[in-house]
């Protein structure tokens, strides 16, 4: 029974995962766009949706007590609006300026919470958030069981509604922005219209993520939106494979696996006294996972192989050599 309930406890953290890996596949993977402010985007969901709906934080702003799944819509809403408005301020940046802005956006949204006290609960955290399934916290297998069913079914929807879009013209736009945007824009799209847009649906999608999060395990503070949690994150899906809604899910699995397997197994090797500065070695497990996975498959476990740009005018003139070549 004990070990039914944590594989569905493990489950469901995995899961959870996954949805940030979806969203960080539909800005990367779908679109280019290279966001490593995953964490503050999860941040801003999850202090959303529990500021509003646990009933001494709703107090601070009204006295509200919404329920979970207005706070989770309300997550999605807030989150989706601070990617667009970083979108709008940061899209025009290319490849590692927007990923300095995007972590500085991160870095701002911890350092919120982590100082404005009387909203946040700052350091110390936001407890007693309202868990989906309360009453049955008292038996830990039907609980983990019930929220596993929960973020299955939101992580299904997630999945089946990035993969609509992906294929729907919209999708396609997307990625020939991300495979030549010059050749888009030639056709009358507007790249920063539609990567605003994709910027917005990722981070709602992680926001959401992090909502959930909050919601499952009843407590969250500004230590859990540090920057290892955007490396998770962007370890999962390029062992997954970027590009694949499905790679994403599945490397989400895989990754996490192995960092709460290594997790246990440095806990029975080392000392105790020891094992906070050990803890760092889950990162090297994961760093040497990675390596290895990009030396077998670079593309990951299930990433697509992407179209390689050329120079128009050399191909030509290789084949036009080639002909003179071959006449001679």
């Amino acid at each position: 029974m004990d070990l039914l309930g944590y594989g569905a406890f493990f489950t469901a953290t995995a899961l959870i995962f996954s949805l940030m890996t979806l969203g960080l596949n539909l800005q990367w993977g779908l679109t280019g766009l290279f966001n490593v402010g995953l964490a503050g985007f999860v941040a801003i969901g999850a202090y959303t949706s529990a500021i509003l709906t646990t009933p001494d934080d709703a107090a601070r702003i009204g006295g509200f007590d919404l329920p979970i799944v207005v706070g989770w819509i309300a997550a999605m809403v807030v989150a989706g609006a601070a990617a667009a408005l970083t979108g709008i301020a940061t899209l025009r940046l290319k490849s590692d300026y927007l990923a300095i802005t995007t972590f500085g956006v991160a870095v701002v949204v911890q350092l919120v919470a982590l100082n404005a006290q009387g909203l946040t609960g700052g350091p110390f955290g936001l407890g007693f958030i309202p868990r989906p399934f309360g009453s049955l916290a008292e038996t830990p297998l039907l609980f983990n069981l019930a929220n596993l069913g929960v973020v299955a079914v939101v992580v299904l929807a997630a999945y089946l509604a990035l993969e609509h879009l992906a294929r729907s013209p919209w999708g396609r736009v997307l990625k020939a922005l991300r495979e030549d945007e010059t050749a888009a824009i030639s056709l009358g799209k507007s790249a920063r219209f539609y990567r605003v847009q994709a910027f917005a649906i990722g981070g709602a999608v992680m926001g959401l993520a992090g909502a959930l999060q909050a919601h499952f395990i009843g407590f969250i503070a500004p230590e859990n939106y540090l920057p290892t949690l955007t490396f998770q994150v962007w370890v999962m899906l390029i062992v997954g494979g970027s590009g694949s809604n499905l790679g994403a899910i599945l490397g989400s699995l895989l990754v996490w696996a192995i960092w709460a397997g290594s997790g246990g197994v440095l806990s029975a090797m080392i000392a105790t006294d020891q094992q906070a500065r050990a803890a760092s070695l889950q990162i090297v497990a994961i760093g040497v996972m990675l390596c290895l996975i990009l030396l077998m498959r670079p593309t990951g476990i299930l990433g697509g192989t992407r179209r390689r740009k050329t120079d128009a005018n050399t191909e030509p003139k290789d084949t036009a050599g080639a002909s003179q070549g071959n006449q001679a």
